[in-house]
C-alpha cells in the first residue's frame, strides 16, 4: 500500500491545529456563495423568472415556497451520498474538491439561464455539490483534533459556525442589492466566484491539515456492525425530532421573506429589500455565539446541568415561540396594517437563539457520538434531518394549494400550525432524550471506546 503524501493523523499539540484557518476560510467563502444564492431564490422565482422566449414566467408564492424547500431538501439529502464516498472510498479531501467543482457549475447554470430549465439544472448541481461536501467539511474539522487538544473542539465548532454566518451576513446584504440593480446574471454569478475562491482556499491548505483515509471495508464493518447499527438507530430517533426544527427554521428563507415584503421596510432611513431582512439572522448569530458561550450557558448551568440534548429541547421551544411572533405579525398584515420590520427582527432574535442551541450543539454532538470510521456518515444523518424538515414543509405547501396555486390556509393559521407542531415535538423529545446514552469518540483516543456513561438528557 502506497504511503499518503499527506499527513493522516492530527498534529500532537495542546493548541489549535494549523490547518483550521484554511478549513474555516473555505467555509466562510462557501457559505457566502450558498446563502447569497439562497437568499434571492424566492424573489427570483416570483419576480424575475422568464420563459424560453424571454417573457415573464413568474411563480406564485406557494409554488416558489415549494420549489425552495424541495431544493433545500436536496441540499440536505445528498450528504448521505457524499459521506459514503468520503468514508468508504475517496476520503474527505478528494470528495470535497471534486464536488466543489460540481457546485461551481451549478452557480454558472443559474447565472447563464433565467428560465425554469436553467433554474432546475442549477439547483440540482448545487444540491449535489453543496450537499455532498457538507458532512465531509464538518467532520474534517473534528479530524484535526486528538486527545491533547480535544478540549478545544467545542470552541472550534463555535468558530466554524461563526464563519458560516460571517460569510452569510455579507452575502445576504450584497446579493439582493445586486439582483435589484444588475439582474440575476450578476447576482447569481458573484456567489459562483466565491465558491471558486472557497475551493482554492481548501486546496491551498492540503498540506496543513490531517487527511483521514477512507475506511474501505473497515468502514462497512463498523457502520453496519452491531455497534454501528445501535449508534445510528439511536441518533436517527433523536434527529427525527430535529427535522421539525428545520421545517420551521428554513422558512426564514421563504415564508418570512414573503412576509417581509408586506411590511414597512424603512429601517432608520434605509429602504431594505425583503431579501435583505434575512441578514438579521447571521448578524445575530455573530453576537449570540459569544453571548451564549460566555454568559447565558454558564448562568443556566448554575441552575441546571446543560447537556447537549437539554440545549436542543430549549432550542425547540424558542423556535415555536418565534413562529408565534410571526403569526402575530401576519394577523396585523391581514387586518390591513403594515407592521414595521422591527417586529420580524424580534422574531429573528428568538429564532436565532433557538438556532444557537440546536444547530451548533448538534454539530459537536454528532461528531463526538460517531465512531472514527463513521464521522461523515453520522454528520450526514444530522443533515438528513434538515432534508426531512424541508420535505415536510414543501409537502405541506403543495397540499394546501388550490387549483390556481394559492394557499387554502390563512397566513396566521399557517404560522400557528407550525408553532404548535414544534411545541408538541419539544415535549415528546424531552421524554425520549432522557433515555439516550452519551458516548464520546475522538480521533487518536487510545481505544476509540465510549467515554460517556449512561447520563440522561
Amino acid at each position: 500500500m502506497l504511503r499518503s503524501k499527506y499527513r493522516t493523523e492530527p498534529v500532537v499539540t495542546t493548541g489549535m491545529p494549523s490547518g483550521i484557518g484554511y478549513i474555516v476560510g473555505n467555509e466562510a467563502a462557501e457559505r457566502f456563495s450558498f446563502y447569497g444564492m439562497r437568499g434571492i431564490l424566492v424573489v427570483f422565482m416570483t419576480k424575475y423568472l422568464l420563459d424560453s422566449q424571454g417573457n415573464s414566467d413568474y411563480m406564485t408564492e406557494e409554488q416558489a415556497k415549494s420549489w425552495f424547500h424541495l431544493f433545500m431538501m436536496g441540499v440536505y439529502f445528498f450528504p448521505i451520498f457524499g459521506s459514503l464516498l468520503s468514508d468508504g472510498l475517496l476520503g474527505k479531501y478528494r470528495t470535497i474538491i471534486w464536488l466543489s467543482i460540481v457546485y461551481c457549475a451549478g452557480h454558472a447554470a443559474l447565472a447563464i439561464d433565467d428560465t425554469r430549465s436553467g433554474l432546475a439544472l442549477g439547483l440540482i448541481l448545487i444540491a449535489v455539490g453543496s450537499g455532498g461536501i457538507k458532512p465531509c467539511v464538518s467532520a474534517n474539522v473534528g479530524d484535526q483534533f486528538g486527545p491533547a487538544n480535544k478540549h478545544l473542539l467545542e470552541k472550534v465548532y463555535g468558530w466554524f459556525y461563526f464563519s458560516i454566518n460571517f460569510g452569510s451576513m455579507f452575502s445576504t446584504v450584497l446579493i439582493p442589492w445586486l439582483l435589484a440593480n444588475y439582474g440575476p446574471s450578476v447576482a447569481f454569478g458573484v456567489p459562483g466566484v466565491f465558491m471558486a475562491i472557497a475551493t482554492i482556499i481548501f486546496w491551498l491548505g492540503r498540506y496543513k491539515f490531517a487527511h483521514r483515509p477512507a475506511g474501505g471495508v473497515g468502514f462497512l464493518r463498523e457502520a453496519f456492525g452491531p455497534e454501528g447499527r445501535s449508534i445510528m438507530g439511536s441518533l436517527i430517533l433523536l434527529y427525527s425530532f430535529v427535522a421539525i426544527f428545520w421545517a420551521l427554521y428554513d422558512q426564514t428563507g421563504s415564508a418570512w421573506i414573503l412576509q417581509a415584503d408586506k411590511m414597512d421596510l424603512n429601517w432608520f432611513g434605509i429602504q431594505l429589500t425583503a431579501a435583505q431582512t434575512h441578514t438579521a439572522n447571521p448578524i445575530m448569530i455573530l453576537a449570540f455565539i459569544p453571548l451564549f458561550s460566555y454568559v447565558i450557558y454558564p448562568a443556566l448551568n448554575r441552575v441546571i446541568t446543560l447537556t447537549p440534548l437539554r440545549k436542543l429541547g430549549l432550542g425547540f421551544l424558542l423556535t415555536a415561540l418565534s413562529f408565534c411572533m410571526s403569526a402575530l405579525i401576519e394577523s396585523w398584515i391581514q387586518a390591513g396594517q403594515k407592521p414595521h420590520i422591527n417586529w420580524q427582527f424580534l422574531a429573528y432574535a428568538i429564532m436565532t437563539a433557538g438556532e444557537v442551541m440546536v444547530s451548533i450543539t448538534g454539530l459537536e454532538f454528532s461528531y463526538t457520538q460517531a465512531p472514527p470510521k463513521m464521522k461523515s456518515v453520522v454528520m450526514s444523518l444530522w443533515l438528513l434531518a434538515v432534508a426531512a424538515g424541508n420535505f415536510l414543509t414543501a409537502m405541506i405547501n403543495i397540499l394546501i394549494q388550490d387549483e390556481a396555486g394559492n394557499s387554502r390556509i390563512s397566513g396566521t393559521n399557517y404560522y400557528l400550525f407550525f408553532a404548535a407542531l414544534m411545541a408538541a415535538t419539544a415535549v415528546v423529545f424531552a421524554l425520549v432524550a432522557t433515555r439516550y446514552r452519551y458516548r464520546s469518540y475522538l480521533t487518536g483516543d487510545a481505544e476509540a471506546l465510549a467515554e460517556g456513561a449512561a447520563e440522561g438528557a
